[in-house]
């Protein structure tokens, strides 16, 4: 090869890296359509990423499937399928004015499954997410999910109760929610301080904000109550597919001992990874562990 090829081809490939082109690929990812349509008619944004295996991937209380990203990038890269579903109501989803109970939530999941024809599914669900990804176990069975993954559940039941004696009484509950009706904007920022890490950079947490802010209040606080108020003791204890559970000991969101730790006795056979020190969002201030953490039983 004389200088001249050599130099024609460093300026090609200079370019075509420039141009943020990549070589092709042995299997190129066929193209779905963006929305899915759940039993009511609603239409359901849904990220759809891959050829491999596919992790379906549920979202917290007012965040959208955005909030993902990492992880959708992270296992991507690793040959997986990520599906992730804005809940209705949030990011690029209708917004009916009704739906929002814990039955419809978890239909539109399956809605989601059936439309796309998931099987062998890691099943993944964070904070509000994990409620429908448990329901959805309890409701229409395991034959699509491979394995469950919850990421700071609030799961089983949060109520305080004659049976639930160690939970949140209603009153504080209601109180809570109250103040979200009143000022929802107040609410967050009072919130904020452990809801994050202290090393979380302000634009994550401006995002963040932005992000709660953008689901109208009337939905946030359907939600709110519907997380509030389930009691998925019963649908745990059912569950018959390897399960992870990964939660902060810091979590002033989901306390771990109310929540992960007797979610962890409700499932029989299940692995709970306890995160020292750590709150809430552990897929936004704990990415690289969560990741490392989610492979490795997604491998075993």
């Amino acid at each position: 090869m004389n200088r001249r090829t050599i130099l024609e081809a460093t300026l090609l490939g200079t370019a075509f890296a420039a141009s943020g082109a990549t070589a092709p690929v042995a299997a190129a990812q066929q193209a779905r359509p963006p929305f899915v349509t759940a039993k009511d008619g609603t239409k359901l944004f849904v990220q759809d990423w891959g050829n491999g295996k596919p992790v379906l991937l549920l979202s917290a209380w007012t965040f959208d499937a955005s909030s993902w990203g990492s992880q959708i990038a992270a296992l991507d890269a690793k040959g997986f399928r990520c599906v992730a579903p804005d809940r209705r109501g949030h990011g690029r989803s209708e917004m009916p004015s009704s739906g929002y109970d814990l039955e419809t939530l978890t239909d539109d999941v399956a809605a989601v499954i059936e439309a796309r024809d998931l099987r062998d599914v890691t099943l993944v669900g964070f904070s509000m997410g994990t409620a429908e990804a448990v329901n959805y176990l309890g409701r229409y069975g395991s034959d699509r999910i491979a394995r469950l993954v919850l990421v700071a559940p609030t799961t089983p039941f949060l109520v305080k109760t004659e049976d639930n004696p160690d939970a949140v009484p209603k009153a504080m509950i209601e109180a809570d929610n109250a103040a979200v009706a009143r000022d929802f904007a107040k609410w967050i920022a009072a919130n904020e301080a452990p809801f994050f890490t202290p090393d979380t950079p302000e634009i994550t947490r401006t995002w963040i904000r932005e992000m709660m802010l953008s689901v109208p209040l009337p939905v946030a606080l359907a939600c709110r109550k519907t997380t509030a108020f389930a009691d998925l003791r019963a649908a745990a204890a059912k569950i018959d597919r390897p399960t992870l559970i990964l939660h902060g000991d810091k979590d002033a969101s989901a306390p771990l001992p109310l929540t992960g730790a007797k979610t962890a006795k409700l499932i029989k056979g299940s692995k709970l990874i306890i995160y020292e020190g750590a709150p809430h969002p552990l897929p936004l201030t704990h990415s690289e562990r969560l990741m490392a953490d989610m492979l490795a039983f997604m491998g075993a």
